[in-house]
């Protein structure tokens, strides 16, 4: 079988994509067992040699909630953060933006709900309350000179609401983006999302004066569709897309996710469209190869389990 795609450029598309890899924080986020903090650090290095340049390291979350990056604090310790490459962090509040600071991080995320329940669920306020909660750390990490990216999950679907209105979703964005966040990323927690509802979305953020040069797209693939909205998504001018090495992760407070968008399964696709990434494909496959050692079991990529000799 061959290791790489036939190349067929479409000039609709764009010349470059940014992978924006998550499968440090939110892949190992959801693993029942905790990864050891040396394993993590090297899954950090092997991914900067294999070419990402975005690197999503943790979560600095209280361990209450997410016990799997409870050991955030010294893996930013340890860390050996590359020249030229970005290790943002998750800020839920003002506390982990003072350990975010304290560690030095110079780029930061909060995460927004779309629904009135999840917003309930996972931050205990009402859709309109969760503003008022994220207000303060933004403003002072802007103020700091940091950069934030917002997060807005059930951004298609939530599992209790059902369908999300596109102009709902915009509007908590374009709420964030107002606060001084630079970048949007829109995520299918749930992964329900389809090309055309994709299109939708992101046609409701423009209207409201967030464009597609500062958003970005996080899929999930529970019913197999995250290649397919990301290619609805690049057609629409996104060129940011969120993905997590061998398909890792899913949400803990959403049962019915399932793993991101596979890094390897973007790659592939990007190479096949022509569309410039910067990321080793064998080096890749060969680090989630080995992650998926330390983890106990098989990649759900289909790149990586094509690519990997029996």
């Amino acid at each position: 079988m061959t290791s790489l795609p036939m190349t067929v450029r479409d000039p609709e598309l764009p010349e470059r994509v940014e992978i924006y890899e998550v499968g440090p924080r939110d892949g190992l986020q959801n693993e029942q067992n905790v990864v050891p903090v040396a394993v993590k650090a090297e899954f950090l290095d092997r991914l900067a040699d294999a070419g990402l340049r975005t690197l999503e390291a943790t979560s600095l979350v209280h361990p209450k909630w997410v016990p799997q990056l409870a050991d955030a604090a010294e893996l930013l310790q340890v860390l050996t953060r590359r020249e030229g490459l970005d290790y943002p962090v998750l800020t839920p509040n003002e506390r982990g933006l003072d350990r975010a600071l304290s560690a030095g991080c110079d780029h930061v995320a909060v995460f927004a709900s779309a629904t009135e329940t999840f917003a309930k669920r996972n931050l205990n306020r009402t859709l309109d309350e969760q503003f008022a909660m994220f207000e303060p750390t933004v403003t002072r990490a802007v103020r700091e000179g940091l950069r934030v990216r917002a997060y807005v999950s059930m951004v298609f679907g939530d599992p209790w609401e059902g369908g999300v209105d596109p102009d709902q979703a915009a509007g908590v964005g374009a709420r964030l983006m107002e606060m001084g966040c630079d970048q949007l990323s829109l995520g299918d927690t749930i992964g329900v999302a389809t090309p055309a509802h994709v299109g939708a979305v992101l046609d409701a953020c423009a209207a409201r004066g967030v464009g597609v040069d500062r958003v970005a797209v996080h899929f999930h693939d529970t019913y197999g569709q995250a290649l397919a909205n990301t290619l609805a998504a690049l057609r629409h001018g996104v060129t940011t897309v969120d993905a997590s090495a061998g398909g890792l992760g899913g949400c803990p407070y959403a049962g019915s996710a399932t793993g991101n968008l596979a890094t390897e399964d973007l790659v592939w696709m990007l190479d096949g469209l022509g569309i410039a990434h910067g990321v080793d494909l064998a080096a890749l496959v060969d680090t989630s190869v080995w992650m998926a050692g330390h983890l106990g079991r098989p990649s759900p990529s289909r790149v990586v389990t094509a690519l990997t000799p029996e």
